[in-house]
């Protein structure tokens, strides 16, 4: 009715089992014999292979694979074992040149050398059935542990200081995944891709650093997952929990029928015009457009070369971190020299960013808070989130109680500070 010609069937944490695919394969081409069928599966828990050879058996006229490098783990799996079965099981599929998977095995793996590496977490490549479980993405496993680094310790002090035992990163691993599996038909079962994966994990996530404290579950849930639960980003495939429902009621939230496009201004023109008085190029078919409007401020910094240099500060502290660790020679106290911190700018009309709790301040935690962590030079509004701080008994959030331009940053990432610190300076004359 749509004119579709295609349909993909994207299974990124399996979800979907062999047997279930290939009936759900066979029951399109049933109904739909012209449309093409593409399957489309990542290997997490292991599923791909036989989910590959369960689809291809009901007529999948695509599969999408990877190859070394970059395959298994949590990414496809590899084009030779895939080929090779898929012969054997009587297909007729092409013939793989060996000397050009070689060549594009030897360029990948430079790239990895060279920069990719640095930001490759190793356990993306090794597969794991407690995703079966999740059905959390396999990709999500990076950023999944570095919110559990970032939450390990405030966890662990809520439950030392409610004597209960504390856990390790693994336990709370399989705790996080458990709360997944918990509250997503809760949700509604919202697609577990990105951006909406990330919500639903950030929830989980905050309903357990709320719940080590003896709170209820939902008391935090930030606005970019309100606006999937609210309707804003799209209908949810199911129907919500009552008690989602009566949370939203109480505090005064409307649900939004219409369509997700109408929630937002029509910007393009806007867009557009920014192109132009840039000279930028559209590019092929706008495609430069469309980047910008997707993403406008990742396209301005890369315009400007501010994306360059921030990747590249990024790959000098990463080659750092990896290179072989150094026999250091004890210091004396009294030879220890203090690092030099940033200091308050003598200037009145500045106002001051305190924190309100001793604890260790994030002003990014990964994808509970999708957007990038605040800088000198970014205009803030009243009211908006700037950082965290993790204390012995939950997390606080930093709130700016003014409009203006950071112009000071005192406390570095992950710094301890104590209640009353100063951690920024805004001028509140730049709106």
């Amino acid at each position: 009715e749509y004119g579709t010609d295609e349909i993909c069937l994207k299974d990124m944490a399996g979800i979907g089992r062999p047997v279930m695919l290939g009936r759900l394969v066979k029951a399109i081409k049933t109904k739909y014999p012209k449309i093409i069928i593409q399957y489309h599966g990542h290997s997490g828990p292991g599923f791909s292979v036989a989910s590959m050879l369960e689809v291809a058996r009901e007529g999948a006229d695509y599969i999408d694979v990877a190859m070394e490098p970059l395959s298994w783990g949590m990414v496809h799996p590899d084009v030779i074992t895939i080929q090779a079965m898929l012969k054997d099981a009587g297909y007729d599929v092409p013939e793989i040149n060996m000397n050009a998977y070689m060549e594009a095995r030897r360029l990948t793996q430079s790239f990895i050398d060279d920069f990719l590496g640095y930001f490759i977490d190793p356990k993306n490549k090794q597969m794991s059935s407690l995703l079966v479980g999740s059905g959390l993405p396999g990709g999500m496993m990076g950023s999944l542990m570095a919110d559990l680094k970032g939450a390990h310790t405030s966890i662990n002090s809520s439950l030392k200081a409610n004597n209960q035992h504390e856990k390790t990163e693994d336990e709370i691993l399989v705790w996080l995944f458990d709360e997944v599996g918990y509250i997503w038909p809760k949700l509604g079962y919202p697609p577990l891709v990105t951006p909406f994966s990330q919500y639903v994990k950030n929830i989980a996530l905050m309903n357990i650093l709320q719940m080590v404290q003896g709170k209820e579950r939902y008391t935090v849930i930030d606005n970019n997952s309100w606006n999937m639960i609210l309707g804003t980003a799209g209908q949810l495939p199911g129907p919500l929990a009552p008690e989602i429902i009566e949370i939203a009621e109480k505090e005064g939230r409307q649900f939004y029928k219409g369509i997700p496009q109408d929630a937002f201004p029509d910007a393009l023109e806007t867009y557009k015009k920014e192109m132009i008085d840039n000279k930028w190029e559209f590019g092929l078919d706008d495609e430069e457009l469309f980047e910008l409007a997707m993403h406008d401020r990742q396209y301005r910094d890369y315009k400007l070369g501010v994306a360059k240099k921030r990747f590249e500060d990024e790959l000098e502290r990463a080659r750092k971190q990896s290179a072989s660790p150094k026999i250091v020679t004890p210091v004396k106290e009294e030879q220890k020299v203090e690092k030099k911190k940033p200091k308050l700018i003598d200037d009145k009309t500045y106002k001051l960013v305190k924190v309100r709790a001793r604890g260790k301040i994030f002003y990014s935690l990964g994808y509970i808070n999708p957007e990038p962590p605040v800088k000198v030079n970014d205009k803030v509004k009243k009211g908006q989130r700037l950082a965290y701080v993790f204390t012995n008994y939950g997390t606080e959030e930093v709130l700016s109680e003014f409009n203006g331009k950071v112009i000071n940053i005192l406390v570095e990432h992950t710094s301890e500070v104590q209640k009353g610190d100063v951690i920024m300076q805004i001028d509140e004359g730049e709106k």
